[in-house]
């Protein structure tokens, strides 16, 4: 007889609430709604990575179609976020291939392409930058700079008395998050004449703010909403405000609604990417290994225009020492301007590029000495009471120890490396090796952000049938979130999460919630959530049309934070995880083959253990693939790969059956003791290969993704030697 299912409780794994649709099809996306009335859009880009705009030569329109420009633009001609630097459209100057320069409106879009074709711009052209790594030094003028942990001079007095410094640089590549449906956005005049824009997107309030200061309106004039969105990863984090710029302004003009929808090659031509980054480590070793000190430098690309380099990076340098307590440890990290187009979230937000570059490092360093990696990097484990690199504490009860052990006992660790060395030397052709990571994830918005500039509010509205909706302005973007939010709510009411309403959000309806980014939503939003939903049991009276309001509060026993200086408590709490991987090499044509993934992760407590598992596959598969599969490179400003095909991430031939295991430890500020997960569950995936695939090989690698070209080339080099 089947297990029963409490749906009054977050134990349970439930069916999602989506689940039906999505799975027979019927779900409309935005670009699925027919609509009488409706105009296309399409953007007219530059041709050019630098210049001026000397002239334009537009057209003769047809009627009914339209051009719109700076020149229509009532507010400020910027996208309103972290700085004003990235036009809404291009007026006098363009900084990169692809930059909008004008939106073509009109009901045909084979007409709307002859206008594009028809479009004639001089330009004055500028010498562009295009080569990130050789603008990788501190001497020159950056975007974004930061400093944290001890002085510079303080970690390089330490080399004076080292036995040895190791200086390593590690290269990580661009990621196209592949979200299945591409950038789409539909702008037009609502019943109440309120400017709206409707789209895929994880972060309406953004997108509320960025069309308001565009169109110099208030806020009781504009209207977002979300619609059904599938997948983002970060890449409709900031990107929409852009897109939902553009049609705001030209619906606001032409009144009429208006589809602004990315083929693939758009999308992956001129979307935001993960940053490529250069970090370089100097670390201070005595005669035994034993590291004295770090001194380390991070470098982002972050293309033209800033979007949100500078908190992806403050994110990366956080992360440099990642699960390790390490004396000494100094961080410089940078963002560099470049002509090419501007980079912005992905999933993990900065942590993969400085936790593949730390951990590749430690396993270096350990090789050099004849130490076992995974035993190295275990003496220097953090534990529950040890300060971060950013002065703050980790408070919580650190499990690493106990979910190493588990995992060397599930895989037979020693016995396998053994049984792998011998296997090697008797097969010329087929190398296997095992690796390892170590990593964790902050959980929430870095440092005072939660407090001093999201705010965020929830509501709960309950109906004469006692029916309960949740408004808040977090979106499910395929994690899950329309389910795991409802059984948060329905455990605290213990009620049915079924009797729990969950609409997509609408600004004219919801309160401003934060954005649905960092590992935050299930954390401080379900934690919000969660008061309300107690408050409203408290009060509640059958029957009667009840509402109540829930604010963030700030949990005042924190170390406070330093925006200037980047000291104190960074994260209210930390995720952790690890992941161990075995790899299959060819050493004749360079191709890898993964065998075998298990990933452990300590999230707190799960909400719904089923959707877990599901982030888990989807998160480490990524991560995983960002290590040897995706290759994404770009040639004067413009990329190689323009189609899915092009791009080759991986199906569900390329990944073995991942086994995950999840470690109970509950945070007492999470709903039910839940912590962030949906960003954790990448950052180990790319460290581990790396490191099987040395340990398969006996080769070093510094720079991802390990195509089977670069693992010929670096075997070739290897022998040379």
């Amino acid at each position: 007889m089947g297990k029963c299912l409490d749906l009054k409780s977050t134990a349970s794994s439930v069916v999602k609430k989506d689940h039906r649709e999505k799975c027979d099809g019927s779900l409309l996306y935005l670009n699925d709604i027919a609509e009488e009335g409706l105009l296309y859009a399409r953007l007219f880009r530059s041709t050019e990575a630098a210049a001026d705009i000397v002239s334009c030569s537009l057209p003769e329109l047809p009627e009914g179609y339209y051009i719109i420009g700076a020149k229509d633009i009532k507010g400020k001609n910027f996208v309103k976020l972290m700085v004003e630097d990235q036009p809404v459209f291009a007026d006098g100057t363009v900084t990169y291939v692809g930059e909008p320069i004008f939106l073509i409106v009109g009901r045909d879009r084979d007409v709307i392409h002859g206008i594009s074709d028809a479009i004639k711009v001089e330009y004055e052209m500028h010498t562009p930058v295009f080569d990130f790594q050789s603008r990788c030094t501190p001497d020159i003028q950056h975007m974004v700079s930061y400093s944290l942990g001890c002085p510079r001079e303080e970690s390089l007095d330490v080399e004076e008395r080292a036995h040895l410094v190791k200086v390593e640089e590690f290269r990580t590549p661009l990621q196209e998050h592949v979200y299945l449906e591409p950038q789409t956005v539909k702008g037009f005049i609502d019943s109440e004449g309120r400017v709206t824009v409707e789209g895929s997107m994880q972060c309406p309030y953004y997108v509320k703010k960025a069309v308001m200061s565009a169109l110099a309106l208030s806020d009781d004039e504009v209207r977002i909403i979300q619609s059904p969105t599938g997948g983002a990863f970060g890449g409709k984090e900031d990107f929409p405000c852009s897109i939902g710029c553009q049609v705001a302004v030209a619906a606001s003009i032409i009144k009429k609604p208006i589809l602004l929808t990315f083929d693939r090659h758009e999308d992956m031509m001129f979307t935001t990417k993960r940053h490529p980054a250069v970090v370089r480590y100097r670390t201070s070793l005595d005669e035994n290994g034993e590291i004295l000190g770090m001194n380390i430098e991070v470098y982002f690309d972050g293309g033209a225009n800033q979007g949100l380099s500078s908190v992806v990076l403050q994110r990366a340098l956080i992360n440099s020492i990642g699960v390790y307590a390490i004396p000494h440890v100094s961080v410089q990290g940078y963002v560099v301007f470049t002509n090419n187009v501007p980079n912005g979230a992905f999933r993990g937000f900065g942590a993969p590029q400085s936790t593949a570059a730390l951990e590749a490092h430690m396993v270096h360093i350990a090789r050099d000495f004849s130490i076992d990696p995974l035993e190295y990097k275990q003496h220097y484990l953090v534990a529950q009471g040890s300060p971060t690199v950013t002065g703050g504490l980790f408070r919580d009860p650190v499990l690493l120890p106990t979910m190493i052990h588990d995992v060397k006992s599930r895989f037979g660790y020693e016995g396998k490396k053994r049984h792998f060395t011998e296997l090697n030397r008797s097969n010329p052709r087929y190398r296997k090796g095992i690796g390892t990571s170590l990593f964790l994830h902050g959980c929430g918005f870095t440092g005072s952000g939660e407090r001093d500039y999201i705010k965020s509010v929830v509501r709960l509205e309950k109906n004469g049938a006692d029916d309960v909706t949740i408004r808040i302005a977090n979106v499910d973007m395929g994690q899950g979130l329309l389910t795991t939010m409802s059984k948060i709510v329905g455990q605290a009411l213990d009620i049915d999460y079924r009797k729990i309403t969950f609409p997509y959000p609408d600004t004219a309806c919801v309160p401003d919630s934060g954005p649905t980014v960092a590992s935050r939503t299930i954390m401080i939003v379900g934690k919000i959530l969660e008061r309300a939903a107690l408050r409203l049991k408290d009060k509640w009276v059958s029957g009667e049309e009840q509402v109540v309001t829930e604010e963030y509060i700030h949990d005042e026993s924190t170390i406070p934070w330093d925006e200037n200086a980047l000291t104190g408590d960074a994260y209210p709490a930390y995720s952790w995880g690890v992941n161990m991987v075995e790899v299959t090499v060819d050493i004749l044509t360079g191709h890898i083959d993964v065998d075998r993934i298990d990933a452990s992760y300590d999230v707190g407590k799960a909400i719904d253990e089923r959707v877990l598992r599901g982030q888990i596959d989807g998160g480490v598969t990524q991560g995983v693939a960002w290590g040897y599969m995706e290759n994404m490179e770009r040639h004067d400003g413009v990329m190689y790969q323009r189609t899915i095909s092009d791009y080759g991430p991986p199906t569900a031939m390329d990944i073995p059956l991942i086994e995950s295991h999840l470690y109970d430890n509950p945070y007492e500020n999470g709903p039910s003791g839940a912590k962030g997960a949906g960003e954790l569950t990448f950052i180990g995936g790319s460290p581990a290969l790396h490191d099987a695939v040395e340990d398969a090989t006996g080769a070093v690698f510094h720079r991802l993704p390990l195509t089977p070209e670069h693992v010929l080339e670096v075997l070739g080099d290897q022998e040379e030697k």
